[in-house]
């Protein structure tokens, strides 16, 4: 705003100065945790020290270490705060008392960053009058192996922790502190499931919003067993005092080489190798005491409004990734099948081609029936929640993506031409993709507000679920000879098997 004072606002850590954007106060890059380095890698993220004066808050803080796998990993050159939050606020001042979204990027659990374009907040906060905040988190090696001498589930441990900076500050930035609503995708959604479960995490949000949940979370012993591998790369164990003296960079890369070749270790590692998942949560019975299905059909999501989803097409642009997509052989097929499939999918559809049930199987087992499951245990423990599916096909690549995963991250946020999105959506978008967008967000800060997305919520009875097409329509889950058979299928933490 030309002629307008930069925003300021005093947290308990010391004053901020943010920035306008287009009629919002925007503040990037502060820490809610001291840096994970030296003498705190590998802990528990610890307390932010205070700091003189006024800091500038104009610039997102560095991504935290992670995998090269898709040959994009941001770069920390610019230092190891990588703990650090944003916000974008229609204005500050405690007195507003808006509804707070805090949003957890996915990317397997092993790259990411609240700094891409896509997840810019300034659309969402300006059309749903919410505060936005996103964080960086912890991510592969450093935020979720299963390392001897440090905690399990660092990255879920400093997500607590910018929750708790979220309860602390955020009303200095007109966002209401009990009136959070915590959101994610991918392994995003994981970790809003996860939250869900984690006694730290309680009272810290009011509402959850889980995208695309996946499936696998890990024993200790499995998870053991992948961190000794990836040490074994190095040539060091899998300690922290072993592993404390290895450049970050490197044990990325460590990763990296494991996960190129964890598919010889189906014999040890079963569907983690086969599914190619070298990072999930550990369910270690403290932090995790319990998967979050097992905790929310216990109750502990009673007292949370949950929204939960998925894609219609969720593994179509993975297997595009792997150059596997129209070239699924039969055998392939088979395989698949037979180590994820719960029963018979050829049985429910004798005319499915080579590549449908590859997708089926693949898109059931990771995303699309860990979400329902998901809205039913949350039924199961006494609590209420409402249940979507986006089968908009994105017109971008010639259509042949479909409904893919992670097609509802731009439609959410509203930015369709940023990056890839617009791969997917097509640049320009058309109407139809922008009209669906505003209907997305509307729904997602409408749920944010009241908890109410505008359809009814989910009953075992009627099955109801708001379809996001054009048109959307709200009719019986769509899936149901997917659900019919994953039904009575329990997502335990996945072992590691006898060799």
């Amino acid at each position: 705003m030309t002629g307008i004072a930069a925003p300021e606002v005093r947290i308990a850590g010391g004053r901020l100065r943010g920035n306008w954007e287009d009629g919002l106060a925007v503040f990037r890059g502060i820490p809610y945790a001291r840096p994970p380095v030296g003498s705190l890698r590998f802990a528990a993220p610890r307390a932010v020290q205070g700091w003189d004066g006024v800091r500038e808050a104009l610039a997102f803080g560095p991504a935290a270490p992670q995998s090269d796998v898709l040959g994009d990993a941001s770069s920390s050159d610019g230092g190891d705060d990588w703990l650090t939050v944003n916000v974008w606020s229609p204005g500050v001042g405690a007195g507003a008392q808006l509804p707070v979204m805090v949003w957890i990027y996915g990317g397997g659990y092993a790259l990411g960053s609240a700094g891409r374009p896509e997840y810019d907040g300034g659309r969402l906060v300006r059309d749903g009058r919410v505060v936005l905040v996103t964080f960086n988190y912890r991510l592969g090696v450093e935020g979720f192996t299963w390392i001897e001498g440090a905690p399990p589930n660092r990255g879920l441990l400093d997500q607590v922790a910018a929750l708790e900076w979220v309860r602390d500050n955020i009303a200095a930035f007109g966002g209401d502190p009990g009136h959070v609503t915590v959101f994610g995708e991918s392994a995003g959604g994981g970790s809003v499931a996860a939250l869900l479960a984690m006694p730290r995490a309680s009272g810290l949000f009011r509402r959850a919003i889980a995208q695309s949940v996946p499936g696998p979370f890990f024993s200790p012993a499995l998870a053991g067993d992948i961190g000794a591998a990836i040490a074994g790369e190095l040539g060091v164990r899998a300690t922290a005092a072993g592993l404390a003296e290895v450049d970050p960079a490197l044990l990325c890369a460590a990763g990296d080489s494991l996960a190129a070749k964890i598919d010889s270790r189906g014999d040890r590692w079963g569907q983690a190798a086969h599914g190619a998942i070298p990072f999930a949560p550990v369910v270690d019975g403290d932090i995790l005491p319990a998967t979050p299905w097992q905790a929310l059909a216990a109750g502990a999501g009673r007292g949370i409004d949950l929204m939960a989803g998925h894609t219609r097409d969720e593994q179509r642009l993975l297997t595009a990734l792997t150059g596997m997509l129209g070239r699924v052989t039969p055998a392939q097929a088979a395989e698949a099948l037979s180590i994820f499939a719960p029963g018979r999918y050829d049985a429910l559809d004798p005319e499915a081609s080579p590549d449908r049930l590859y997708e089926l199987v693949h898109s059931d087992w990771l995303f699309r029936m860990p979400s329902l499951h998901l809205a039913e245990a949350q039924l199961a423990g006494g609590g209420r929640a409402h249940l979507y599916e986006l089968a908009w096909p994105a017109p971008g690549m010639g259509g042949v993506l479909g409904a893919c995963h992670g097609l509802d991250v731009p439609l959410v946020f509203g930015n369709l031409t940023a990056g890839q999105p617009a791969m997917l959506i097509g640049d320009p978008p058309t109407a139809e993709a922008v009209a669906l967008s505003a209907e997305m967000r509307s729904a997602w800060t409408r749920f944010a507000a009241s908890g109410d997305p505008g359809w009814p919520a989910y009953d075992v009875a009627h099955r109801l679920t708001r379809v996001f097409d054009r048109p959307s329509a709200v009719v019986p889950y769509p899936e149901e000879r997917s659900r019919a058979l994953w039904r009575g299928h329990s997502f335990d933490p996945l072992p590691l098997l006898d060799a």
